[in-house]
């Protein structure tokens, strides 16, 4: 979780509190699997492999599906010249190798980045992004995604939410699969398979679930941190943040609507609303992040 071969500065307590998550959600992944070896029996090995393949995949794979879903386009410097400067300057400032570059087209002012390291990375900005701050607000966002691609935040969220994909998925296996043919063979074991496998990963769904959005939410703050710090200017990353949720509320619904399944790949979520989805956040709340900008404002002088 420490940048590797960069200048953007660890968060020791936040990190703490990631790696005490991640060891949570870890230890539920262990706890799922053997329960589901003991009720499954002889079908554990195909289990496994099942697990293990789609967790390939989607360590490979999801990123890329995830900016093509958002519409991300790479860009060249000359389509492009003021997000690849902003772009040039930083990778210099933080002494890491520089991502390509994207930008979407979304009224929704937002920006995100991919991939599970530095060599396989991305970071994009929307259109209503860019028309909406001004330089150092834009370079201010950009030092903070940056920051997850030098912490591999991308490779890490992925790891966590893998949990929750995989209950769900190893559910529908399971009903779909040797349950559906040991019915009639042996209806009080299938009938008891049928109700526990559901109700285990449901819970096991659940749990990694709210981990995952705690993780997520320390994530945000260490990237907040880490790029105020990289740039020196905290105010101006206070100030996107400030006028981009201020913005959020006058975007159409169904444009935001569209962009809540990528929360959490987002600088800031869009909601569509206030909602249960609001307080099981990807995010910490704004004040919090303007709060922590402006303790680090105070730290350096401003």
């Amino acid at each position: 979780m420490a940048a590797a071969r960069t200048r953007y500065v660890a968060d020791r307590g936040l990190t703490s509190r990631m790696v005490v998550t991640m060891f949570l959600i870890g230890l539920l992944y262990v706890v799922f699997v053997g329960v589901l070896i003991a009720l499954l029996g002889k079908a554990w090995p195909l289990i496994v492999l099942l697990a293990g393949g789609m967790f390939v995949a989607q360590f490979w794979f999801s990123d890329k599906i995830a900016a093509f879903s958002m519409g991300a386009r790479e860009v060249t410097p000359e389509q492009a010249p003021e997000l690849h400067g902003a772009v040039d300057r930083l990778c210099a400032l933080a002494d890491m190798p520089k991502p390509k570059v994207a930008i979407a087209e979304s009224d929704v002012p937002n920006a995100f980045a991919t991939g599970r390291n530095q060599k396989n990375s991305m970071v994009c900005a929307t259109t209503g992004l860019m028309r909406r701050l001004e330089p150092q607000e834009l370079e201010g966002v950009l030092s903070h995604e940056l920051s997850h691609v030098a912490h591999r935040d991308v490779a890490v969220m992925t790891i966590a939410s893998f949990l929750g994909v995989m209950a769900g998925m190893l559910t529908r296996i399971a009903l779909w699969g040797g349950l559906g043919r040991n019915v009639g063979r042996d209806n009080n074991g299938a009938g008891i398979l049928l109700l526990v496998i559901p109700l285990v990963s449901a819970l096991v769904y659940a749990l990694s679930f709210l981990l995952t959005r705690l993780l997520s939410r320390y994530r945000e703050l260490s990237a907040d941190r880490a790029g105020a710090l990289l740039t020196g200017r905290p105010s101006a990353l206070a100030s996107a943040l400030t006028k981009i949720s201020g913005d959020m509320a006058r975007i159409p619904t169904r444009d935001l609507r569209k962009a809540e399944p990528f929360n959490a790949f987002y600088f800031v979520p869009a909601f569509s609303g206030e909602s249960m989805a609001a307080l099981l956040s990807s995010h910490p709340p704004l004040q919090r992040r303007l709060d922590q900008l402006g303790r680090i404002s105070q730290q350096l002088g401003q």
